[in-house]
């Protein structure tokens, strides 16, 4: 008996034990990631990197200001065709959905979700750029629209599902049609969690740089418009990180740094506003 209470307390200690250090590796890696990145681009950021054009080839300094707002424009256009698509798409199948449709379109959307994103830059290239016969951040901001929606999509139809049915019930029975009580109850109640999911979609997309490679490309200059390549930060850290220039070696991990601090404040900012979430979402 007393060797059988040695061994199951030898057991536990081993597995809790191993599961600790699998999570201490874990989070350990990434703090080294996130460490190393900081470390080399920071030292690396200036005023003149947030606010020039890029240099010359050969010609050291310049910056990425043109990449900063090019990725800004790329992902306005992916928000504002990603997530009212993937918004109402969820609402359907939270709300409408039935069993054979309704799952036919979770596991599209979990397929989507999961598609090599250079694929979908081949799937843009053909459907977008090849028809406008150029490069343009049109066409790379639906690339990374086209990636967002089941993102959007299967978060929407999880926050609505949190929904407590009493608040459904409650509108209906006060004489409101079943989309108005949607549209000026469920809705509203898991909004903030909505666009929590919004704002990590964003983050998620806000780093790929394959699509961007098969339709926006890049710009050594400022983009008129939406009908030219634009440049991305993306783009420039890989380009910059596989050239032969110390000087842009730098510039790419200062970019890399500049790119996940956007991810950061994306993350923060979701966190906030998860933290924030109205009573109906607790139940």
């Amino acid at each position: 008996m007393n060797r059988l209470l040695a061994w199951r307390k030898f057991v536990n200690a081993f597995m809790l034990t191993l599961t600790g250090l699998c999570a201490l590796l874990s989070v350990s890696v990434l703090l080294i990631v996130l460490a190393y990145l900081g470390w080399n681009g920071w030292q690396y950021l200036t005023w003149t990197f947030l606010t020039h054009l890029p240099a010359p080839v050969g010609e050291t300094g310049g910056g990425m200001a043109n990449a900063i707002v090019g990725s800004g424009k790329l992902l306005l256009i992916a928000a504002v065709t990603g997530i009212p698509t993937g918004l109402l798409g969820g609402i359907y199948l939270a709300e409408f959905g039935g069993k054979t449709f309704a799952f036919l379109v979770r596991y599209t959307a979990d397929l989507l979700n999961g598609v090599p994103s250079i694929v979908m830059g081949i799937f843009a290239y053909t459907v977008v750029v090849l028809p406008m016969r150029h490069f343009s951040a049109l066409a790379g901001g639906l690339a990374l629209g086209v990636m967002l929606i089941p993102i959007v999509l299967r978060s929407t139809e999880d926050f609505l599902r949190a929904v407590p049915n009493p608040l459904r019930e409650g509108a209906l029975a006060l004489g409101a049609s079943k989309w108005k009580a949607i549209a000026t109850v469920v809705v509203p109640a898991s909004i903030r969690a909505i666009a929590t999911g919004a704002l990590l979609g964003l983050a998620r997309v806000a780093g790929e740089t394959a699509p961007l490679l098969f339709t926006s490309f890049n710009n050594q200059f400022w983009s008129k418009g939406l009908n030219q390549p634009t440049a991305s930060l993306p783009v420039m850290i890989y380009e910059y990180a596989i050239s032969p220039y110390t000087d842009w070696h730098r510039q790419a991990w200062a970019a890399g740094f500049i790119l996940l601090m956007l991810v950061l404040i994306a993350n923060i900012g979701a966190r906030l506003i998860l933290s924030r979430k109205g009573p109906a979402l607790r139940g």
